[in-house]
């Protein structure tokens, strides 16, 4: 069975979600976390606290809730957000275990980690997504979530064979539930890949494009597969996408023949047969046009 648009996407741009830690906290505290890199999400295994992101929104999570931030913003998590701020590099500094103490008692606990994308292919996910995701208990897939933690949590407290390898698979499958939940709430999508994957009718024509990237695929072939004229698909699909489909299907063999670039095991020549370019010119014409650079001097550059 061919994967989904999204499946693909997460594979080219190498996902890989960590565990970091977490924390147990009671009485009185506040803890300001910096700006992350990555995309950062953390959950509330007990208790309930106040999330504030800087210059923007402030939430009240409770047990069971799960909070992905895409946006780089600082951020704090605090019993009460009027309390004086503790660095978390301060909270986190020297630990021995992935659960540290915050104040006194342990009405709160919370499990945090994040999701390292390649760079080359984390705007696709960046600009697709909105700053802040925030999945309630009370969602449908929130017992598949509760799952998850419960097992993140046992693997953070015991010294467990494979324990490592066990909490990075299970913090993927929280990121892939996340974004499930996001899709499935009619969460709030920016016009791109996502959002057109996410449309039944024109998710069909996505998966085509996908499954043969490099068939000579014509409009009405794809209007077909949303069960739209080609009018009609035309259109919604640039509205979803932002693009025509057919640009949207150069891009993509472009994101395509960056990893295969950036591998470096295929020969210029078959990649553009590959991706149903009649000729390498034809190819190396397309990818400089969308990339900006030619195929040799990408190959070159990478690292």
């Amino acid at each position: 069975m061919a994967d989904d648009p999204i499946s693909e996407v997460l594979r080219l741009a190498d996902v890989e979600s960590v565990v970091s830690g977490g924390f147990s906290a009671g009485g009185d505290w506040a803890i300001r976390f910096p700006a992350p890199d990555k995309l950062k999400f953390f959950a509330v295994l007990r208790g309930g606290c106040w999330l504030r992101t800087d210059g923007g929104s402030t939430v009240r999570m409770e047990t069971g809730d799960v909070v992905l931030l895409i946006a780089e913003r600082g951020f704090v998590l605090a019993s009460d957000l009027a309390l004086p701020v503790v660095d978390a590099r301060e909270v986190f500094a020297g630990r021995t275990t992935p659960i540290v103490t915050v104040g006194e008692g342990d009405d709160v606990l919370q499990i945090g980690g994040h999701v390292r994308l390649h760079p080359t292919y984390a705007p696709m996910l960046h600009e697709a997504l909105p700053p802040m995701i925030h999945v309630r208990a009370s969602a449908p897939e929130a017992a598949t979530m509760r799952w998850i933690l419960d097992r993140m949590l046992e693997e953070s407290r015991g010294d467990l064979p494979g324990s490592g390898m066990a909490r990075t698979q299970l913090a993927h499958l929280l990121f892939v539930q996340i974004l499930r939940a996001h899709l499935s709430a009619g969460g709030p999508l920016q016009a791109g890949w996502l959002r057109a994957a996410a449309d039944p009718r024109l998710g069909a024509a996505l998966r085509m494009m996908h499954g043969e990237p490099g068939k000579a695929w014509r409009l009405e072939q794809l209007a077909s597969a949303a069960a739209m004229s080609r009018t009609i698909f035309a259109s919604q699909f640039k509205a979803a996408a932002g693009v025509a489909p057919l640009a949207y299907l150069a891009r993509w063999r472009m994101r395509l023949a960056e990893r295969a670039l950036r591998q470096g095991d295929v020969p210029v020549a078959v990649l553009a047969r590959d991706l149903g370019y009649a000729s390498e010119s034809a190819f190396s014409h397309a990818f400089k046009r969308i990339v900006g650079v030619s195929p040799s001097r990408y190959a070159t550059a990478v690292p």
